[in-house]
């Protein structure tokens, strides 16, 4: 008995429901996937589905080698892919993780002409602003906003920077007052992005040195497009990315302020980051992605 092809036979069973559908998936006969799932079975002593005449399901033994078995076959799959990968053109399953505005604003716009530069890569792609885990989310590049951490687990590479702008909208600027200097924020209400504690510190740096201010304001939030339409609206002052806002500060929707300062939330570092696991150094798909995201950092500034 082929092991391989008798788990894929009754993998494809498990998700088709019958075997002429496994079948049809396999480009194989119904019968040789009975003697596949059969000759499993007597292998295995045990019974992987239950059969009637209407519909085929899965024991409870059948449920819990399905989940195994599943997993077994996409990581052989993912061995593979990660090998093949390093032929002469990207091919194969590409998992990124994309913080959400920023894969929203600069990365959804491009992703068909980067899938039509590479048409053997299949591109999964995740938005989210937890911090996922490579190992655990089996993701392959994880694009994060800010700096890495040094770590051996990780390859770290700068792909580009980014400002950030104190903006405001005219109604508020006008019914609560223009700030003329950072330490009058104090006095109005900022538009915070949740980076875990209550208050939070903007940083004023220019030639003459740093001004930390603690801002405070009623509204923070995880999400930055949140942000940027609560700000658009009046509901106070806030510190987004460029990359967000720029169009808005063109169009005169909002004003921007302190233009003559560097201004970063908790020292956070303003800049864009590629992480991936060591073992995927070489990985043609890995390296497409990357110089993708790295061209439109340079460009779109």
């Amino acid at each position: 008995m082929d092991k391989f092809s008798a788990l894929r036979a009754f993998v494809e069973v498990a998700e088709a429901g019958g075997f002429s559908s496994a079948g049809r998936r396999l480009e194989l006969a119904a019968s040789s996937v009975v003697r596949a799932v059969d000759a499993l079975e007597a292998s295995l002593g045990t019974v992987l589905l239950n059969r009637t005449t209407r519909q085929v399901t899965l024991s409870d033994a059948g449920s819990v080698y399905y989940a195994r078995a599943k997993r077994l076959l996409e990581e052989l799959a993912e061995a593979d892919a990660l090998v093949s990968d390093r032929g002469d053109e990207p091919s194969g399953p590409l998992r990124v993780s994309v913080p959400v505005a920023y894969g929203v604003r600069r990365i959804a716009p491009h992703v068909a002409a980067f899938l039509a530069r590479y048409p053997k890569l299949d591109l999964d792609l995740q938005l989210t602003d937890e911090r996922v885990d490579l190992v655990a989310g089996r993701i392959d590049v994880a694009i994060r906003l800010g700096e890495a951490a040094p770590s051996a687990e990780v390859v770290a590479r700068p792909l580009g920077t980014f400002q950030r702008y104190v903006v405001a909208s005219h109604d508020y600027l006008d019914a609560h007052g223009t700030p003329s200097a950072p330490g009058e924020l104090v006095d109005h209400g900022c538009l915070r992005f949740h980076f875990g504690g209550d208050q939070q510190a903007w940083t004023f740096a220019d030639a003459h040195g740093t001004t930390k201010v603690l801002v405070a304001g009623r509204l923070k939030s995880n999400h930055s497009e949140v942000l940027r339409d609560a700000v658009l609206d009046g509901a106070g002052i806030a510190l987004l990315p460029d990359w967000l806002v720029d169009a808005d500060v063109q169009s005169g929707r909002l004003r921007r302020l302190f233009e003559q300062y560097d201004v970063t939330p908790d020292a956070a570092r303003s800049v864009v980051t590629a992480l991936y696991l060591p073992n995927q150094r070489g990985s043609k798909r890995v390296t497409a992605f990357i110089d993708f995201v790295e061209a439109l950092a340079r460009t779109q500034h």
